[in-house]
């Protein structure tokens, strides 16, 4: 046991882990979803190349299903129920990279937004889902669906990584909303909501609950610029930036990286935007943890705590880290976070970090899987009330190629005996 700040105890992770497919010919996303309707969290995930996405069926069996194919180099993915039939379906963006295909080389044609259409039940339909358009934007790389300005019609906002001038020209954040008619409608009407402010956007990540007295979601950024969050003021009627820190900056002059990579904000008690922890720069090195701190005056600053280095950047300035998530996997109020490591061994697998004391950044870690991970989704995926995650390996050409890469579930096993 650790205790925490305030003299709690903390109960030791433990996660037992069970492959639900292996041997797959490339990986890069998961999410986690009900994709059939049974009450069940389900898998679909994918990688870059073979343009193939699969979903996996939790009923003990974890069976392999095809969703779509010839994707040309799906990304970023998310999901939400938009033809309307109770199921979810997914959102996708694709044609990120030219021949080259790397980030150097954004097709100038690509970028593009997709929706696969769930026929309601994907068990027992063969038939691949239907691909309806949304839209376009160079070099889109994430996208989040939401509700972001209002609470009537689905939004998605599409968030390139590099545009065709420069890998890091200034970026435009742009925004898709969900039309009268979506089986029709050619493509969704597109709004810039920022064209000045981001470059090398990596991670986005959408969260409810912190705007004060608004339903309304917020995005959160990691970019050159390092951690922000990007939200609508109701009262004001206009987009609102809010800074959290600049992120890594001390390996630029090596790299030609800086920023933030990715990121997610975390609860502490009453506060559900305590803490942004972040993996820094792009595909960095670096595990970073922002703190609020109130001052004595009623303003807010924030204060960045280092908390591992996951040894030297490669040959292309790039280390092992991934992705960041949080959620409260031990069921005492407080969120936890998640760090993905991609490889090579030893800097791969998930790392779990828990406040001991979260205002003078001080964190206890816990390795919590082993093998290469690039995504990490949260689901309850046994009904038993507990927050389970389950990972897909890195397996990209040109990046970096996982020996056996893998999808498992690693199911909450925390205060077990």
């Amino acid at each position: 046991m650790t205790n925490t700040s305030d003299g709690s105890s903390v109960r030791i992770p433990r996660f037992g882990a069970e492959v639900v497919t292996d041997q797959l010919r490339d990986g890069y996303w998961l999410e986690a979803t009900d994709l059939d309707g049974d009450g069940r969290t389900d898998l679909f995930g994918y990688g870059l190349r073979l343009g193939e996405i699969y979903w996996y069926r939790n009923d003990g069996s974890w069976e392999r299903r095809l969703v779509a194919d010839g994707i040309h180099m799906p990304v970023g993915a998310d999901f939400a129920d938009i033809s309307g039939n109770g199921v979810a379906d997914i959102i996708v963006c694709h044609e990120l990279y030219g021949p080259i295909g790397t980030i150097v080389d954004p097709d100038p044609q690509g970028g593009k937004i997709s929706w696969l259409e769930n026929p309601g039940q994907p068990d027992k339909d063969p038939s691949r889902w239907t691909r309806r358009y949304v839209g376009r934007a160079t070099g889109m790389h994430r996208l989040r669906a939401g509700y972001f300005t209002q609470r009537e019609r689905l939004e998605i906002i599409g968030l390139p990584i590099v545009a065709v001038e420069d890998v890091h020209a200034v970026l435009p954040v742009v925004m898709f909303t969900q039309p009268d008619d979506v089986h029709t409608a050619d493509e969704w009407p597109m709004t810039v909501i920022d064209d000045r402010n981001f470059r090398m956007i990596h991670g986005a990540e959408k969260k409810a609950g912190l705007i004060p007295g608004s339903d309304l979601d917020s995005l959160l950024l990691a970019s050159d610029e390092g951690v922000t969050r990007l939200y609508w003021d109701e009262e004001r009627a206009q987009w609102q930036r809010e800074s959290f820190g600049t992120g890594e900056r001390g390996q630029f002059e090596r790299t030609g990286f800086r920023g933030s990579g990715d990121l997610n904000a975390g609860r502490l008690g009453d506060d559900p935007l305590a803490y942004v922890a972040a993996v820094e720069p792009f595909h960095g090195n670096t595990v970073a943890v922002y703190t609020k701190q109130p001052e004595a005056d009623g303003t807010t600053t924030w204060t960045r705590s280092i908390l591992d280095v996951f040894g030297d950047p490669n040959e292309n300035g790039e280390g092992p880290g991934h992705q960041i998530v949080c959620a409260d996997f031990d069921g005492d109020g407080d969120d936890e976070f998640l760090v993905a490591l991609r490889g090579p061994w030893p800097w791969q697998g998930v790392f779990y970090y828990k406040a001991v004391d979260g205002r003078a950044g001080v964190w206890s870690k816990w390795r919590v899987a082993d093998e290469s991970v690039a995504r990490i989704a949260l689901g309850d995926f046994e009904g038993r009330g507990r927050i389970d995650f389950a990972t897909i390996s890195y397996a990209v050409d040109n990046y970096y190629v996982a020996k056996d890469a893998k999808i498992v579930l690693h199911r909450n096993e925390i205060g077990e005996s």
